[in-house]
């Protein structure tokens, strides 16, 4: 009974660090018409950092022996998946920027496999891609631009994995989280300063930007770290599967984006192919299955 109350807990730990990391993307969506994604970006990353640093404090360890180009490439790969994705979904629906973004780790979980059966998950990935991808000669049509944007946030995702692996090896997860996000935070902001202006520290503004970091990093982190100490690592890679589809439910009642069937579909083959590729041997460790803050 005990042991079922811990699991309990932790799936609906990853349930809602989900939640929250949609309703913070949702939100962020509802800044751009104030200060772009460009501006939602500079806001979500420096409140991010400033978060982390207090929580983690990671100036204790930073006299300590690091790889600062593994540390400096993870976060720029943090910061170029958040910008893209920002940019992503200011031109397509959230469920469907996710679903593209998906394809990042998805790849990157199948590279290298030698099981036959896995060439079924990449199968039904591509599928759901194709089904994904815009219409051109279609004027309703998904804009190829949004959806470019989100396979490139995916590939910045792939990157993050990859160098957060090497660096999650030099320190606790949330110090290297909060290097990261340092590292992308001084890229972006002053690119977002520069592009809106006084319009980012207005009192309209700065409310929203500062719930945006809070719900798209400190408290999802936290909470998939109740749920990774509780949980084997394949059952939560399983339930963060279920994210397109979370993103889909977040753009329909907060952003009431309404997706085709064909959408739904897609979503879906992208979603049964992660899990698929959860039950895959791994040659890349993803830092403890910590998701990265869309």
């Amino acid at each position: 009974m005990q042991i079922n109350r811990v699991l309990l807990t932790a799936v609906g730990c990853v349930l809602l660090a989900m939640v929250t990391i949609q309703t913070g993307a949702s939100l962020a969506k509802q800044l751009f018409p104030l200060v772009g994604p460009e501006g939602t970006t500079a806001l979500r990353l420096g409140f991010a950092a400033a978060v982390l640093w207090l929580v983690f404090r990671p100036w204790k360890a930073l006299h300590q022996g690091r790889d600062w180009q593994s540390i400096i490439i993870y976060g720029l790969c943090l910061g170029g998946m958040n910008i893209l994705f920002y940019l992503a979904i200011e031109r397509i629906p959230l469920g469907i920027a996710v679903a593209l973004e998906f394809t990042g780790p998805l790849a990157l979980a199948l590279f290298g496999s030698k099981r036959k059966s896995d060439l079924l998950w990449v199968a039904l990935a591509i599928a759901g891609i194709f089904l994904l991808l815009p219409d051109l000669a279609s004027a309703q049509g998904l804009d190829l631009t949004g959806a470019l944007m989100a396979l490139g946030a995916g590939a910045c995702w792939a990157g993050y994995i990859l160098f957060g692996t090497r660096t999650g090896k030099q320190a606790s997860g949330g110090i290297t989280v909060a290097l990261g996000m340092t590292v992308a935070a001084i890229v972006l902001v002053p690119i977002g300063a520069v592009s809106q202006g006084l319009a980012l520290i207005t009192w309209e503004v700065l409310p929203l930007g500062l719930l945006v970091g809070v719900l798209s990093s400190a408290l999802p982190y936290s909470l998939e770290m109740v749920a990774l100490r509780n949980m084997p690592t394949q059952a939560f890679s399983v339930l963060m599967s279920l994210e397109p589809a979370i993103a889909a439910l977040a753009g329909l009642v907060i952003l009431s984006e309404q997706l085709t069937l064909l959408q739904w579909s897609a979503i879906g083959l992208v979603i049964i192919a992660s899990i698929g590729s959860s039950f895959t041997p791994k040659k890349v460790i993803e830092m403890g299955g910590v998701t990265p803050y869309f």
